[in-house]
């Protein structure tokens, strides 16, 4: 009973409002669907690090610290950045560039969609935030998780939690804050235009050179994102090679799976009430939004840019899948192409803008690793 009553009597209102963050988080997750692989974990994570004298995180225990057990997962998989470069084996074999291959075009739009992360970047080193944190609060704008923990791990340890909630909550409000922000920098004709798709097939041996070309390619351009590019690719050549099927099934589910339980429940470690619980918090929030926002109206505006020397026009609403959230975002804008014209299917060009920002998001993040010291 006194172990009882000293708990209750160690409860701080911070400590409540995490609980009440936590339960936001798996509501998001159970009701909304939205990320709830990440959300759940994270949710119920910063419900157990923020029980008093929780055992899930370091303690002093008569003057010895008492290692909790998501510290140590911290720094077996986020501080040597294992769990978010095995993710990202898991993504490239989702990943089908065939879209790419077939309008490498749009390539383009993958990168003017990182505007925003660069425009934070300044914001935030305005608003005060030293450049290293200011560069890692600026990657929540390409919607790519573990880009953004990587680069945090890096620069920004002591920013992960805020930033890491910032990353995925947005990637999961995709569907809510992509349609707002297309609509107030177009035209409901713009929105209508068709786009005539004309499938080419590509050689699986194009395929298979391809991750290849775009590991040694990105080295050489930014040779701090190889590890992130490299993983992503490895993960992809598992998928084209057709030789290890096996291998790429369990890179795609199990090893998914696996990594990101633990990759959500052990961020919460960085979520602790007295840390997590402040003003710099709420501004890092704050700056991942206008980061996400940004990114989508960078892409959009490119693509109109773009269709003042094209003939045949772009359907701009293309230039905001240009965003990391694969396959999220392609979704949203054949969803808004169908709403404003049942007949305009735009899927396959959204797809292949979608895909090229998962790369440019992984360029973005090793450009940034390479540039700010």
């Amino acid at each position: 009973m006194d172990i009882v009553m000293q708990g209750l009597a160690a409860i701080t209102i911070k400590q409540i409002v995490l609980w009440v963050i936590g339960g936001i988080l798996i509501y998001l997750a159970v009701a909304k669907d939205f990320e709830p692989a990440l959300l759940l974990p994270m949710g119920f994570g910063a419900i157990i690090v923020n029980i008093p004298m929780s055992g899930a995180v370091t303690q002093m225990i008569d003057g010895t610290a008492v290692e909790g057990i998501l510290d140590i997962l911290f720094k077996a998989g986020i501080t040597t950045e294992l769990f978010p470069l095995l993710i990202f084996i898991g993504i490239g074999a989702m990943i089908d560039f065939g879209p790419i291959l077939q309008n490498p075009f749009m390539l383009l739009f993958g990168g003017a969609a990182q505007f925003g992360i660069f425009f934070t970047i300044c914001l935030a080193g305005l608003l005060g935030f030293p450049l290293k944190e200011a560069a890692s609060i600026g990657i929540i704008g390409a919607a790519d998780g573990p880009t953004s923990i990587y680069v945090a791990t890096k620069f920004a340890p002591n920013l992960l939690g805020p930033i890491s909630i910032a990353a995925y909550s947005y990637m999961a409000l995709v569907p809510v804050i992509q349609p707002w922000a297309i609509k107030l920098v177009t035209s409901k004709k713009e929105r209508q235009i068709r786009m005539t798709y004309r499938p080419e097939s590509v050689s699986q041996t194009t395929k298979i050179v391809f991750p290849i070309a775009i590991t040694i390619v990105t080295g050489l351009i930014a040779p701090n994102a190889v590890p992130l590019i490299a993983f992503l690719m490895f993960g992809n050549l598992l998928r084209e090679c057709k030789v290890l099927d096996s291998l790429s099934d369990t890179a795609q589910h199990e090893l998914v799976n696996i990594i990101t339980i633990l990759l959500g429940i052990t961020i919460a470690a960085t979520m602790q009430a007295e840390k997590f619980i402040t003003i710099q918090t709420g501004m890092i929030i704050a700056l991942g939004l206008v980061a996400f926002i940004f990114d989508t109206v960078g892409g959009v505006l490119f693509a109109k840019f773009l269709n003042l020397f094209r003939t045949e026009k772009v359907n701009p609403m293309i230039g905001a899948a240009g965003i990391s959230a694969f396959p999220m975002s392609a979704r949203v804008i054949q969803k808004m192409a169908q709403k404003e014209d049942n007949q305009n299917f735009i899927l396959m060009f959204a797809v292949g803008a979608n895909v090229a920002g998962q790369i440019a998001s992984v360029i973005a993040g090793g450009l940034v690793l390479m540039l700010v010291h």
